[in-house]
């Protein structure tokens, strides 16, 4: 018995240690998928990524140095908040990036907002972040629901393909996909024949395939993301669907699942990103640096979206001359142009949606790529005034 005494003694004597600690230092914690769906396009990637981000900050902000810290909170909300409510009530964590899956970032959202403390969103995508559920401590920064959907959507409708089907993650991140997309291909006269839904991380995606196939319809939409695009994408290929005239969008679609099913399975499809590394010198130069600190890998846009994240936080904390007041830090983020070697310039509405360009890509063909991790071939660019959602659009009551 008086070994487990001690043993409590111990962990309450470690948790007040990391408080005192956490005090003297700004904390910046990823929160997200470590070892999921998700873990290859977030994960231990996003860690690096802010971690690099407080390296080229110069390792210390208001006279502070700077800790990232990092958990995964295994798609789960109760865990996510879980972790988000130890790190701010008992290890001085002031802010909370990444925060993939959707349901988790607004869990998040309200427990930033309660206890004044940041959340930088960079994989959490739906738009109720920056709408209905929007808060004065959270910015989203590398794109949204609507931001993917939109771009893509516009496209392909007016490039002739008008009649949709839909592959639904039965998740919030799914049918916001869905839905946004939907609105964007009938305004703009395409229409939708079809849906259906999927558990998250599905290993069988046959019988789906078989449905969005048969309807007929000219293009078969993932509104899903991690292992789960992957997947489908895989068994489309089996199927033969491209090459019997239909085709595939990745509504969430990362460089990472291209990577992992190669050029021969996704040659043609349609993606959306914020970023892409092979982009300009600029995001040529830092992947370059992530990849070397990464075995060779390439990042994701959520995962350059933590880093830019992190480094306009940092440069707010730094202008505040404090990270105590999260809403403070966040209003001074607002007030500041956003200029990154990976987003290049923009700005962050009164909502917190974070500004910038929008990019539809075509993933190449085994011959046209040149390189390793050369993988797409640029279709068009949406301004990013055009990209998102107006502030009057989101919803969001946040007028300053």
């Amino acid at each position: 018995m008086r070994s487990i005494y001690l043993s409590a003694a111990a962990i309450w004597l470690a948790g007040v240690a990391a408080a005192w600690a956490g005090g003297n230092t700004v904390r910046i914690g990823v929160l997200n998928d470590q070892s999921g769906v998700f873990a290859d396009s977030t994960g231990s990637g996003s860690t690096l990524a802010a971690q690099m981000a407080a390296e080229d900050f110069g390792g210390k902000v208001a006279g502070k140095p700077i800790e990232v810290i990092a958990a995964d909170h295994q798609n789960r909300p109760d865990v996510g908040a879980g972790i988000a409510r130890r790190w701010f009530d008992l290890e001085n964590v002031d802010a909370i990036a990444d925060l993939g899956n959707s349901a988790v970032a607004l869990a998040v959202n309200d427990i930033a907002r309660d206890k004044n403390k940041v959340a930088l969103i960079s994989a959490g995508g739906t738009t109720a972040l920056t709408g209905k559920n929007c808060t004065p401590n959270t910015v989203q920064w590398t794109y949204d629901t609507w931001s993917q959907s939109s771009a893509i959507g516009k496209a392909l409708v007016k490039a002739g393909h008008k009649k949709w089907y839909f592959l639904t993650a039965d998740y919030t991140f799914g049918y916001n996909l869905r839905d946004e997309t939907s609105k964007v291909v009938t305004a703009n006269g395409g229409t939708v024949v079809g849906s259906v839904r999927h558990p998250i991380n599905s290993s069988d995606f046959s019988s789906y395939l078989l449905q969005a196939q048969a309807s007929k319809a000219d293009v078969i939409a993932l509104a899903n993301g991690g292992n789960d695009t992957a997947n489908a994408i895989k068994q489309a290929q089996e199927f033969r669907i491209q090459q019997s005239g239909q085709i595939i969008v990745g509504l969430s679609t990362m460089i990472t699942d291209i990577k992992a099913l190669g050029l021969v399975a996704t040659q043609g499809l349609y993606v959306t990103e914020t970023f892409y590394w092979d982009r300009t010198p600029e995001t040529r130069a830092w992947s370059q640096r992530w990849s070397a600190r990464n075995n060779g890998r390439y990042p994701t846009m959520m995962q350059a979206g933590v880093y830019a994240a992190v480094l306009h936080y940092l440069k707010a904390v730094q202008a505040v001359g404090s990270a105590d007041n999260g809403a403070r830090v966040v209003a001074k983020m607002k007030e500041m142009p956003t200029d990154d070697p990976l987003f290049g310039k923009g700005k962050i509405l009164a909502n917190g949606r974070k500004i910038h360009d929008e990019f539809v890509f075509q993933v190449k063909k085994p011959e046209e790529s040149k390189a390793p991790w050369d993988f797409y071939k640029l279709i068009s660019t949406v301004p990013g005034d055009e990209a998102f959602l107006t502030l009057a659009e989101s919803g969001c009551k946040l007028t300053h």
